[in-house]
């Protein structure tokens, strides 16, 4: 993942002192350090849950953003077209942080930009990083203290797809985690940022796998079926997520079915459960996903387990489980039997 430009401000923060940028005077070379820490940011950014949109008043091409609608919208579209270097640019989004720390937060930390291409993408990726202690051995093998960019914590960051946002065809080229703090601090992370929420990932989440449900049970696969294409759906979207991209619904039939690649959309099409084409995986709903199978004496049960407390009851005491929603097709098969 070429990087082309890669910065550090600092933004210092003691006890009730006003906070205090350190700027950088000039971008740092690309060194495999470097290339080492991009990798492992973006795997700790890509492991949170985020929210997923676009800046405003971006219908089209991004020549349309204005400082009114997103400043840094604005600001990105001047350093695209070479009129502000990196520096200018990470200097202004630095400045803007640093007030919204010194309004929400009591800890220092380190601004890191970068942006880097991916393939056929590019891509600028911020993120506030603070420091942890840890330890080293130096070259006489004594140990001794050292200090650690913290990667799992990051107070805020964003990553904005740049190609997406140039190609105009999107809603969800921007996504941004808010770590610690508020929701004075989130709100004033989303103003910094001008971002406009455009998908809610938890709810899109949770809606595809009701569809995916909803698809099971109609088509009445068998039990180890079932349980293979939750499987397939969960590892499809685990994959997407770890690579910080959206989960397309016409990719994600053509994986529950090779042999009917269009089933599982065509399912999503007719009932109309209002699911974008594109869904940013959240991978805490993901991780709540599982399919619970039991077969004992002639009777053989398999729901999903966000069923559990809704359509479906356990009773533990009396050792009873409840399905307050009989399937259709179950449900014709008892009464044609009586």
């Amino acid at each position: 993942m070429p990087i082309l430009n890669a910065i550090v401000h600092r933004i210092q923060k003691n006890g009730d002192a006003p906070a205090m940028l350190v700027p950088a005077q000039a971008p740092m070379p690309q060194t495999d350090t470097l290339d080492a820490l991009l990798e492992g940011l973006n795997k700790a950014y890509h492991a949170k849950s985020k929210a997923w949109g676009h800046f405003p008043d971006v219908e089209g091409a991004a020549d349309k953003a204005n400082e009114q609608g997103s400043p840094l919208a604005g600001a990105l579209v001047d350093y695209l077209a070479g009129r502000r270097d990196f520096i200018a640019l990470t200097y202004g989004i630095a400045e803007h942080l640093t007030a919204l720390l010194d309004a929400h937060l009591s800890v220092s930390g380190d601004l890191i930009v970068l942006d880097n291409r991916v393939g056929d993408g590019r891509f600028l990726t911020l993120a506030l990083l603070h420091h942890r202690e840890g330890f080293a051995v130096d070259e006489h093998l004594a140990v001794v203290p050292a200090r650690q960019l913290n990667l799992a914590q990051m107070s805020l960051a964003a990553r904005i797809d740049l190609t997406q946002w140039q190609a105009g065809d999107s809603h969800q080229y921007l996504s941004w985690i808010r770590d610690r703090g508020g929701k004075a601090l989130a709100e004033g992370f989303a103003a910094l940022l001008g971002a406009v929420e455009g998908v809610d990932a938890s709810g899109e989440t949770r809606t595809l796998l009701r569809a995916f449900s909803d698809y099971v049970e109609k088509e009445d696969f068998p039990e180890e079926a079932s349980r293979e294409k939750t499987d397939a759906l969960i590892g499809y979207a685990s994959d997407q997520a770890s690579r910080g991209e959206p989960m397309t619904l016409e990719a994600l039939s053509e994986v529950l079915d090779e042999q009917q690649p269009k089933a599982f959309f065509e399912h999503i099409r007719n009932a109309d459960y209002g699911l974008s084409p594109e869904i940013p995986p959240d991978r805490k709903t993901l991780s709540q996903f599982r399919r619970f199978t039991g077969r004992s004496g002639g009777v053989s049960i398999s729901f999903d387990s966000h069923l559990l407390g809704s359509s479906i009851e356990y009773d533990d005491a009396a050792d009873r489980l409840i399905i307050k929603q009989v399937p259709k097709q179950l449900k014709d098969q008892i009464k044609g039997k009586n």
